[in-house]
């Protein structure tokens, strides 16, 4: 479990990108709704400590355990079902005497360790149709528990991370060209009698598509857009008593999650955000780069489904805010507040430490 590591193997560049970007999030929750600040600081001191402990630890003694971890993450799925809290239609947490956690922001890192292992395991017959068969069916049940929740944005990144980690594992092109004509043609489940979109699913996409006739809709995306850009240069500056800022004027619901890249872009202006797409970028290019370095095929791929889990999700969550894509809930990756999802962020990290070790 335990390994002799030398200190100088120690990836310290992306801790350190880790630790800015979580000081960056802590800052602008503590300016967008100060009384989560405190708790975002604890979520990132837990975080530390179980990224120093996993980094520690052999990656491959963790991932022998693949099918606990997706066995206990189901189970997780299944209970928020049956004992979930439900907030604004939607039933994703559990509540345990005041403390609440989303299984789904767990169900990602146990995504990319289970088929890390399982692509190893069938590491001769990748292509052949009983392996992709098992393999689609394997995270079909995670995502249709993530879907049903419903939490379609999650799904969605669910199957992402699956689709990078098998084509990284080898994939066949041809496989992958299949795959992208089904969602080509997934794109015509915008027609109002579709039976897949459930009914506010439908109407983000159509307030995202047509603003002017979808208002009570696309207000939010609208009033992202107005912060963004108001922030200018240099932003109005952190904890900023302005009435018409976005927090002040409570232009947004829940600013210091889904769409607290707007409350950056007010803030910290054009310099913050770039500041902060760069960081984002820079921890995923970190996480390829010891993934290509890694031992074996096992660490690049765990480092891959982290490069694509902060990647993907960091694209989405930026594209919400800024217009270019259809409101979804989906927190920026050390930024927006939830424990859940920076513990999780910082395991992952934890991983891929291990492995440049």
């Amino acid at each position: 479990m335990l390994r002799q590591y030398k200190l100088k193997d120690y990836k310290f560049r992306l801790v350190l990108w880790v630790l800015i970007l979580s000081v960056i999030g802590i800052m602008v929750i503590g300016s967008a709704n100060g009384s989560y600040q405190m708790k975002q600081m604890i979520g990132m001191g837990v975080g530390i400590v179980f990224m120093i402990m996993v980094s520690l630890m052999d990656y491959l003694w963790i991932s022998n355990f693949y099918w606990i971890y997706y066995i206990g993450g189901l189970v997780l799925l299944i209970a928020v079902r049956f004992f979930g809290t439900e907030v604004n239609g939607a039933k994703r947490w559990i509540d345990f005497g005041g403390f609440s956690f989303q299984p789904s922001d767990i169900m990602k890192i146990v995504v990319i360790i289970f088929f890390t292992r399982f692509f190893m395991k069938h590491e001769e017959d990748l292509n052949k149709p009983q392996t992709i068969l098992k393999a689609v069916g394997l995270v079909a049940i995670p995502w249709f528990l993530i879907y049903k929740q419903p939490d379609l944005s999650t799904s969605i990144v669910v199957l992402l991370i699956f689709c990078t980690i098998y084509f990284i594992a080898g994939l066949s092109s041809k496989i992958i060209g299949g795959m992208i004509l089904i969602c080509i043609g997934a794109m015509l489940v915008t027609q109002p009698d579709q039976k897949i979109l459930k009914g506010y699913q439908h109407d983000r996409i159509m307030g995202w598509l047509q603003p002017e006739k979808y208002p009570d809709i696309s207000y939010q995306q609208t009033n992202s857009k107005i912060a963004i850009g108001s922030g200018q240069l240099y932003g109005k500056g952190l904890n900023n008593s302005d009435v018409n800022s976005v927090k002040n004027g409570n232009f947004i619901a829940e600013p210091q999650t889904d769409f607290i890249f707007a409350v950056a872009g007010e803030e910290l202006g054009f310099l913050g955000c770039c500041l902060i797409v760069a960081l984002e970028f820079l921890i995923a290019l970190e996480c390829i780069m010891v993934g290509k370095n890694a031992r074996d095929v096992s660490g690049t791929l765990i480092c891959c489904g982290m490069a694509a889990l902060i990647a993907f999700q960091s694209f989405i969550n930026i594209c919400v805010a800024t217009g270019l894509m259809p409101n979804t809930g989906l927190p920026l990756p050390f930024v927006s507040y939830g424990l859940t999802s920076l513990i999780s962020l910082y395991i992952g990290i934890g991983m891929v430490l291990n492995i440049g070790l």
